[in-house]
């Protein structure tokens, strides 16, 4: 395991920043592992890492931002490395998808069903409220303006992000999760309305107060695309 991720290291360097440590891995668990502040587990091929609510008002493009990214428009920010979560997502043998990636003619790339299948995660949001720990998806925190309804409880894309002056694109941006389609993000929201900047916001008395610790949990989508 140790040898696999410094090799996968070592082919991703150049795509990051050069001031950008090697990772160290560190195992936790029989099938459990810490990559800086992300764990995951082989077994389950659950990712986990820590995250904080960063708006609870306005206008949503993105899930998740790293904490030096654009959280003026962010639900969720964290201090967690976008690469560590490409190595641990990589390491755990999902496999990005273009089927997002916005090409020259405003169109996307053909992509076969497999290759689609083994992009698709669920994203989940765990917190405590109340003396409990409480668990849901993600879209159930985001509202659609118009519709007056939670996000549709569909799957999210493990896409192919883009390489900008050499450097990784979401270590550069700290794009992590986009609701407003983008390929400088890690991973993408393929649902409608993925490219109006307009109507997505914080769902009102569902999401908590600003500074709520919450932790994301990655894993597979049950569904077949």
């Amino acid at each position: 395991m140790l040898r696999r991720l410094f090799i996968l290291f070592c082919l991703m360097e150049p795509l990051c920043h050069a001031e950008v440590a090697k990772p160290q891995v560190e195992k936790i668990s029989e099938t459990g592992y810490r990559l800086g502040l992300i764990t995951f587990d082989q077994k389950s091929r659950e990712i986990r890492f820590p995250a904080e609510v960063n708006m609870t008002e306005g206008l949503l493009e993105f899930l998740i931002v790293h904490e030096k990214g654009k959280i003026h428009e962010s639900l969720l920010k964290t201090v967690a490395s976008p690469l560590h979560l490409q190595l641990a997502l990589t390491l755990l043998r999902y496999k990005p998808s273009p089927e997002l990636r916005l090409l020259p003619d405003d169109s996307f790339p053909v992509v076969g069903p497999e290759e689609k299948k083994a992009a698709r995660l669920a994203i989940e949001i765990e917190w405590s409220a109340e003396g409990q720990t409480r668990r849901i998806p993600a879209n159930e925190w985001i509202q659609h303006t118009v519709k007056a309804s939670s996000m549709p409880a569909t799957h999210w894309v493990f896409s192919e992000a883009d390489i900008l002056d050499g450097k990784f694109s979401p270590e550069a941006t700290g794009d992590l999760a986009a609701i407003y389609l983008t390929n400088s993000a890690l991973i993408n929201f393929p649902g409608a309305d993925n490219r109006d900047d307009t109507v997505w916001i914080p769902y009102p008395q569902r999401v908590p107060a600003v500074g709520t610790p919450v932790t994301i949990i990655l894993h597979a989508f049950p569904q077949s695309p």
